[in-house]
């Protein structure tokens, strides 16, 4: 059972079989799919999925704190399951693909008072751009 399906059913989140099919195609360490990727993928698994049943599940989970909205490109949002790890995102300019980083020390702590203008920052969104190798070498 994935990660996902795991907390879910730790919550008691009633579990039909759209919504196990949603969580299947999350599941993942660096999986930043799209709605519409979603669907493609459910609907190999189960035919019948309608795109406003992965929509709305999107939504739920997304609600529950189970899946993270990410915005990385001013295009469509991506749906993130790991939620419970802290991470940022490595972004590639070239073909798009997303990559979850853990680098070591504290964003939070990184910003000096001073550029705080009275704000008690409550959490950072840090996303690195760059080449992926594969990008990099066509480029």
């Amino acid at each position: 059972m994935s990660d996902l399906l795991e907390r879910l059913r730790g919550r008691g989140w009633r579990m039909t079989a759209q919504r196990r099919v949603v969580a299947e195609v999350l599941d993942g360490e660096h999986v930043h799919l799209t709605a519409d990727e979603v669907h493609m993928r459910a609907v190999v698994k189960l035919p019948e999925i309608s795109r406003a049943t992965v929509y709305n599940t999107l939504g739920e989970l997304v609600t529950l704190g189970e899946v993270l909205e990410v915005t990385t490109d001013r295009r469509a949002k991506r749906y993130d399951p790991n939620a419970h790890r802290p991470h940022h995102h490595l972004v590639c300019a070239g073909c798009g693909q997303i990559r979850d980083v853990h680098p070591s020390g504290d964003p939070l702590a990184d910003l000096p008072d001073s550029e705080r203008f009275g704000f008690k920052v409550s959490d950072v969104e840090v996303t690195y751009r760059g080449l992926c190798p594969t990008c990099a070498t066509t480029a």
